[in-house]
Parts: C-alpha cells; sequence; structure tokens
C-alpha cells in the first residue's frame, strides 16, 4: 500500500527563498561555512591559473594582429574574463557537489535537527568517515543517471528547427529536474531512503519539484551568486524533505504502485 505524502499549499519556490533564511541561522552558521570557504579557496586558485593562461593568450594574439587593432583588448579582455567566470562557475558547481557531499550532507543533518528539535542519530565524525564511500556511490548514481539524458537532450540541439526550438526549453526543465534531485537527495540520503524510491517522492510532487529545481538553476546562473546556491538549495530541500515527505518515511519507505 503506498504511504500518502501530504499536501501542502507551499511551492519549491518557497523552499527555496526559505533556504536563505536557513543559512544565517547561528547554530547552522559554521556548516555553512566549511564547503563555502572550500569552494571559493578552490575556485580562487583555479582562476588564478585560468587568468595567467588568458594573460599569455591575450600577449600572442598582439603580437600577431596589426598595432591598430590594439584598441580590441580594452572589449576582448572583460568578455573572456567574464565568459571564463560563467562557464567556471558551472563546472565548480558539478565538482563541489562531489567535494562537497559529506558537508552537504550533514548540514542537511543539522538543518532538520534545526526544523524538527529532535537529534538524528547518524554517529559522529568516525561513521562519517566510514559512509564516506557510501556518500560517494550515492554521487556517482546521479552521475549515471543525469549522462545518458544529458547526452539525449544535447543531441536536440542538433536537430533542426524542431529540435533546435525545443531543446532550450526541454533542457531548462531537465537541469530543473536534476537540481531538485541532487539536492533533495541530501536529506533522503540521511534516512538511507533509496535512490528510486526518492524519485519515486518527487514525482509525486512535480509542480514543487520543479518549481524548486528552477528556483536553483536560475540563481546558478548568476556569477558569484551561485557560490552560496549550494547551501541555499540544501536548506530548502531540507525544509521540504521536513514538511512534505518526513512523515510518510517515518516507519516506512513509500511503496511505488
Amino acid at each position: 500500500m503506498a504511504v500518502q505524502i501530504p499536501s501542502i499549499r507551499k511551492s519549491g519556490v518557497n523552499y527555496f527563498l526559505e533556504g536563505f533564511q536557513l543559512i544565517k541561522q547561528p547554530g547552522l552558521r559554521a556548516f555553512v561555512f566549511i564547503p563555502l570557504m572550500i569552494n571559493l579557496i578552490l575556485f580562487a586558485a583555479v582562476m588564478y591559473f585560468a587568468v595567467g593562461k588568458l594573460d599569455e593568450l591575450f600577449t600572442w594574439m598582439n603580437g600577431e594582429i596589426p598595432e591598430y587593432l590594439s584598441w580590441l583588448n580594452f572589449f576582448l579582455w572583460p568578455l573572456a574574463v567574464l565568459t571564463m567566470l560563467v562557464v567556471m562557475s558551472f563546472i565548480f558547481s558539478s565538482v563541489m557537489n562531489w567535494l562537497a557531499a559529506p558537508f552537504n550532507g550533514l548540514l542537511a543533518e543539522k538543518v532538520e535537527q534545526h526544523l524538527t528539535g529532535k537529534n538524528l542519530d547518524t554517529g559522529g565524525t568516525v561513521d562519517l568517515i566510514k559512509d564516506l564511500p557510501r556518500i560517494l556511490g550515492r554521487e556517482w548514481i546521479k552521475l549515471k543517471y543525469y549522462l545518458p539524458r544529458a547526452l539525449v537532450f544535447l543531441i536536440l540541439f542538433w536537430v533542426p528547427v524542431i529540435g533546435q526550438t525545443a531543446a532550450p526549453i526541454l533542457w531548462f526543465l531537465f537541469t530543473a529536474w536534476m537540481m531538485a534531485i541532487q539536492y533533495c537527495d541530501y536529506p533522503f540520503d540521511n534516512h538511507k531512503v533509496p535512490f528510486d524510491d526518492m524519485k519515486f517522492a518527487l514525482r509525486n510532487t512535480k509542480g514543487t519539484s520543479f518549481s524548486f529545481g528552477a528556483s536553483v538553476t536560475l540563481f546558478s546562473m548568476i556569477p558569484v551568486v551561485n557560490f552560496i546556491v549550494m547551501p541555499v538549495a540544501i536548506c530548502g530541500a531540507t525544509a521540504m524533505w521536513v514538511e512534505r515527505y518526513r512523515e510518510a518515511y517515518k516507519n516506512t519507505r513509500i511503496a511505488k504502485d
């Protein structure tokens, strides 16, 4: 018998915005700060290296183009840096999901404790270290789910007329769905809910899931702002877990029809 998920008139956008309030809570700031600093340090190091290479490229280019076109530097440098910043931001969002996975699960745990007032019996630091293979394995499951589907949608961009018209819309919807899966998975995984059951639960609340994922996607497109999207999304997803799914999984898993 399937367990009913409570119907709550609260959109995914509301849950995402709630994340901005939760990351400011005194008891949660430390768990937000650690992965954020790791993200910033790694990003700064890679950007320093990339800007150095960009400088070498422009030095070479200046030696190849006529002197009367040197004024192009004033336009091309800012454009190149901005493009690199946007591209690197997207790449880092994906890489950081792997590097920060243990911290993300811990943040989701602390947010749930904050919202419910109840401690989760997930063990201490030693248990977290022992659980790393399973945590990273869960990230690998999500990656295997994502890659073949992403490839199909990317191929659509090469299909004339119909494909090229529909592809951007479909890609955005797919990305929104993946953002919901990515961040809602942390509180689900803290309770050892299987990946397929988690997807089933999110499909049962499609409107909330897609509006939450769309909010994450849109904010992830903003350079610099996207640095805090990850902790905000985890906090918002955990709030959604507490209100919509936690009771359904308290004594039993959601059964597939």
